[in-house]
């Protein structure tokens, strides 16, 4: 099989970045990528910028592959998502040439006369990949590995508290967006109601959108519902988180709520979407309703698409559809102050020998991911691939502290709120123009 290539699904920043890595070893890649452009999903989020600075956001290999052709890494500056495709990764991908293919979205990955109940010379045999193009046209190629680098973008949670579409969900899909809003295209919310739904970055993100938007546009009003009570951790790390531009995202939030610019309701948990006129109200599994809102931004994270892996034989975490081994160092419910460590390719291997889940897809569900372990997790896989047991083995990173302690606490407990070990008690805020009843 040694003639075949090392196909890598996806061409966002890891899928890129696992090509460089792979030529640097004296691998053939071929990345495979569902858009007609690299990073497509980064594109869809473009206005966003980012809370890693330029220096944390490119791959060491792909600088390497890139600085023969005159680019030169930028140092300084947090880039949108825009930003970070034009002075990096179009360039990267521009390197790789036709090792990508594009239009090519992977729909299942198997083992040559293999399917995922025969063990009989199953590590021996070629993956099969086979994939479909934008006009429904099916192909088969062979690789003697498989790196998914697909990530998570494709697949959003609902607003529904239970994991599931909220009732009236689907139904309701024309008013409800699933990213964040972009202030240079302001007509969807400008002089409107708008209910952002989930309480990470992203969210984050959104507020500060929108009220940007509302500052231009007078009568605009923003509601943003929390599932959680106000505690320690509810707008991010702060100061203590070490990526300033991360602690500083959540607290822009904070001062929104506090200035009263944006109303924040707390320990709602979405059941229902119903349909008024135009717009929809948002009912809560204890039967409460908000007022009706023209749009639903909802941000509540994401979850890895699997189905194109049912006959991988693949030994993930019941709970966060991660590899099993970094299950522990990143599930929110037991996460605590810098305890996520970089993550490699003993962690990432699953029983199919050489099938790799790197990247966002690695996490799961889980919200923590960075480009820099995505970055060493590709490192340390192409390196294993190449046989280097070393290198493979050796940890090349440490990976910033978010200043947020703990992980989820008890559910439906106050008083660990923001939780954990070592996260002091809450301090609940008197939030909002106007008084919510909890």
């Amino acid at each position: 099989m040694s003639d075949l290539p090392v196909v890598v699904i996806g061409a966002g920043p890891q899928g890129l970045a696992a090509a460089a890595h792979l030529l640097e070893r004296g691998l053939e890649p071929l990345v495979l990528e569902s858009g007609v452009s690299p990073a497509s999903a980064v594109a869809e989020w473009g206005h966003v910028r980012l809370f890693s600075a330029w220096p944390e956001l490119v791959d060491k290999a792909s600088v390497r592959l890139l600085e023969p052709t005159g680019w030169a890494s930028p140092e300084t500056g947090y880039p949108t998502g825009a930003e970070w495709i034009d002075g990096y990764l179009a360039p990267l991908a521009k390197a790789l040439g036709d090792r990508i293919q594009y239009d090519a979205r992977v729909t299942g990955v198997s083992r040559k006369g293999r399917d995922r109940l025969v063990d009989a010379d199953r590590a021996e045999q070629a993956f099969t990949v086979h994939r479909v193009d934008a006009e429904g046209n099916e192909s088969r190629l062979e690789a003697r590995a498989v790196i998914d680098a697909s990530g998570t973008w494709r697949g959003p949670n609902p607003a529904g508290a239970d994991g599931l579409p909220a009732l009236g969900e689907r139904a309701a899909a024309d008013v409800i967006a699933y990213q964040v809003p972009n202030r240079a295209e302001p007509a969807r919310f400008a002089g409107k109601h708008t209910v952002v739904v989930g309480a990470g970055d992203s969210a984050f993100n959104a507020i500060h959108e929108l009220v940007q938007i509302a500052a231009d546009h007078p009568r605009t009003r923003i509601t943003w519902v929390i599932r959680r009570v106000v505690g320690d951790g509810t707008f991010g790390g702060g100061a203590a988180d070490e990526l300033p531009e991360r602690g500083a995202l959540g607290q822009r939030a904070k001062k929104a709520v506090e200035s009263g610019a944006v109303d924040l309701v707390t320990g709602f948990r979405v059941a229902e979407i119903r349909r008024m006129g135009g717009g929809a109200v948002l009912v809560g599994e204890d039967g409460r309703e908000l007022p009706a809102a023209d749009t639903l931004v909802v941000l509540t994270g994401f979850r890895p698409d699997l189905s194109f892996l049912s006959e991988m034989r693949l030994d993930l975490d019941p709970t966060l559809e991660a590899p099993r081994k970094i299950a522990v160092e990143i599930d929110p419910n037991v996460h605590s102050c810098g305890s996520v460590r970089a993550t490699g390719a003993a962690d990432l291997a699953q029983p199919e020998p050489d099938l790799y889940l790197v990247g966002m897809k690695s996490y799961g569900r889980a919200p923590t991911f960075l480009a820099l372990t995505g970055y060493e997790q590709i490192r340390s896989v192409v390196a294993q691939l190449a046989g280097d047991h070393e290198a493979a083995a050796r940890v090349e990173l440490e990976l910033p502290d978010t200043g947020v302690c703990g992980g989820a606490g008890v559910f439906d407990d106050p008083d660990s709120a923001g939780g954990g070990c070592c996260a002091p008690a809450p301090t609940v805020l008197q939030i909002g123009r106007t008084p919510v009843s909890l």
